[in-house]
Parts: C-alpha cells; structure tokens; sequence
C-alpha cells in the first residue's frame, strides 16, 4: 500500500468510527503529539485517546488532501472537520451539542508501511471561539 493509500485509509477508518481499523494502521511503538497538548506513545494509548474523543465529540472530516515525500517516509494531511461537541472535556467550556467545523493539519512518519506517528494542529482558539 502507497502512503497516500495508508493515510486515505487511516481517515476512511476515522470516517467510519473504526478506531481499531485506524489503530491497525499504526506501528506498535507510535507516537501520537496531541494538538497543543503532550506526546504519548504506543497503541493501548492511542486508543485510549480515541475512546475519550469519541465520548466528547462527534467527528468526521472533508476535503482530504494528502502529500508525500518522494520516499514515503512522511505525509501531511490536511481537510476540514465537522463536529459536535457533545460532553464536556476536561478543562474546556460545557458542552451542549455544539456544532464547529475547522480546518485541521497532520504529519506523519511511515516506518515498515505503518504509521510511527501522528502530529496533528488546528488552531484551538478557534474552536473555543466556536463552543464558547
């Protein structure tokens, strides 16, 4: 599978609510920088942070363009997201059904034709702008 294919297919899982389709997609030792946020290594973690997004919002994405370097060792990704904000996350203002759409970048390395990590940003006073 090309990179563009394994990324396409990373975000058809997100798409889909396959988590565990998007974990397969990742190497064991991944490493997962949150937006602004900390990083995190390893699948058990990564699907922790997928179960707690999934609690607090409801996602999916549009206007997926995807680019590679020449080798296929790193990608970018960058589309638009469509939420609700559906339970309140922690340190962030109440949720109650708040729709946002915002536009979203991520970078990834590909090592042995998985994803070895996952670097996403968007801009966060943005979305508190839109859920505020």
């Amino acid at each position: 599978m090309s990179t563009v294919e394994l990324i396409k297919k990373y975000y058809e899982n997100f798409n889909a609510k396959n988590f565990e389709g998007m974990i397969s997609l990742l190497s064991d030792d991944v490493v997962h920088d949150t937006n602004q946020g900390s990083r995190s290594q390893g699948k058990d973690v990564f699907r922790s942070f997928m179960k707690d997004m999934d609690r607090c919002y409801d996602e999916s994405l549009t206007d997926l363009v995807i680019m590679t370097n020449e080798q296929g060792t790193r990608a970018s990704a960058e589309f638009v997201i469509h939420g609700v904000y559906k339970v309140t996350a922690d340190g962030l203002p109440p949720a109650n059904g708040q729709k946002y759409i915002l536009p979203v970048g991520c970078f990834f390395d590909i090592k042995g034709g998985k994803i070895a990590r996952v670097t996403n940003y968007y801009n966060l006073n943005d979305w508190l702008r839109m859920v505020s």
